[in-house]
């Protein structure tokens, strides 16, 4: 009995992490298509932050942890930040 059944439960196991798996794929495409359009800082910021992102991310809090860093070491200053991670966070918003 439990060599009948425990296929069925493999595939049950398995499938949501392969149907993840394929939606993310799709907007990973969407994502990186929005961010090509994005100026150079907000580029950054969404380089920076998208291997983070996943389907229960919350964008914002991710975008702060990934680019108050980068604001700490200079890369920019805190106002072109700002400026920059709307158009960066709408794109991000597509990974999840």
């Amino acid at each position: 009995m439990l060599r009948l059944v425990l296929p069925f439960v493999a595939l049950i196991a398995v499938s949501p992490c392969l149907l993840s798996q394929s939606a993310f794929a799709g907007n990973r495409a969407a994502a990186d298509s929005c961010a090509a359009k994005l100026s150079p800082v907000a580029k950054q910021i969404y380089d920076a932050s998208a291997p983070a992102i996943g389907p229960d991310s919350v964008v914002k809090d991710v975008i702060v942890e990934r680019v108050r860093p980068l604001v700490m070491a200079g890369r920019f200053d805190r106002d072109t930040a700002r400026a920059n991670v709307t158009p960066a966070g709408e794109c991000l918003v597509l990974l999840k």
